[in-house]
């Protein structure tokens, strides 16, 4: 193998974990500072909050494993660092990062998203990853959640709080599609132009 080769590969990988880490701070510090939480029968809480749209922007700009796993461990941590969340936090993890994974496989290696110049285009090929990935986190965010607690912590309030967890959930997801792709389309272009986007999966 090329040495050159090899040096530009592990130069990527690096700049691709970096930016994973900025998605991971960015995740955790939307979800831990501008979240609205919730409290639940059986001492739980539920919040409204933004993190699902930077896990889904990550997808985005980063490709399915990087935006994924950046966004995935972002909100991971803020549930370890919080008394009330941190027993979720590897259900936590598995969705948010299935949720970021969706989006990129869609955005990415189905769409080439990345490929694409015209806005139009672009947004119409944005739309449905993101759709999917938030469609799936209002169903299986709550569902998860509500088997982890009964047959893992075996709480007997689950039942009780998981409607509260589906209605707060599928606001989430609601809003974190609006917010996602206005974002995603606001910074797309001043990103390829510092060349920052070379994503391909």
């Amino acid at each position: 193998m090329n040495r050159n080769n090899t040096a530009a590969g592990r130069t990527e990988a690096t700049r691709m974990l970096v930016f994973a880490g900025v998605f991971a701070a960015l995740t955790f510090v939307v979800f831990t500072f501008f979240s609205i939480p919730i409290p639940t029968p059986g001492g739980g809480k539920v919040s409204v909050h933004l993190g699902n749209a930077f896990v889904a922007l990550g997808a985005l700009l980063l490709g399915s494993v990087y935006g994924a796993a950046g966004g995935a461990i972002g909100l991971t941590i803020a549930d370890l660092l919080d008394p009330v969340y941190i027993v979720e936090a590897p259900a936590t993890f598995l969705i948010k990062f299935a949720m970021g994974l969706l989006v990129g496989v869609i955005a990415h290696r189905l769409g080439h998203i990345d490929r694409e110049r015209e806005p139009g285009r672009v947004l119409r090929r944005a739309f449905p990853a993101v759709l999917a990935g938030m469609a799936f986190n209002a169903l299986a965010d709550p569902l998860v959640r509500y088997f982890y607690k009964i047959l893992i912590l075996g709480r007997p309030a689950a039942q009780v709080s998981f409607a509260i967890n589906f209605s707060v959930t599928l606001i989430n997801s609601l809003v974190s599609l609006a917010v996602t792709l206005v974002l995603y389309m606001a910074i797309r272009v001043p990103l390829k132009k510092a060349g920052l986007l070379t994503i391909s999966g």
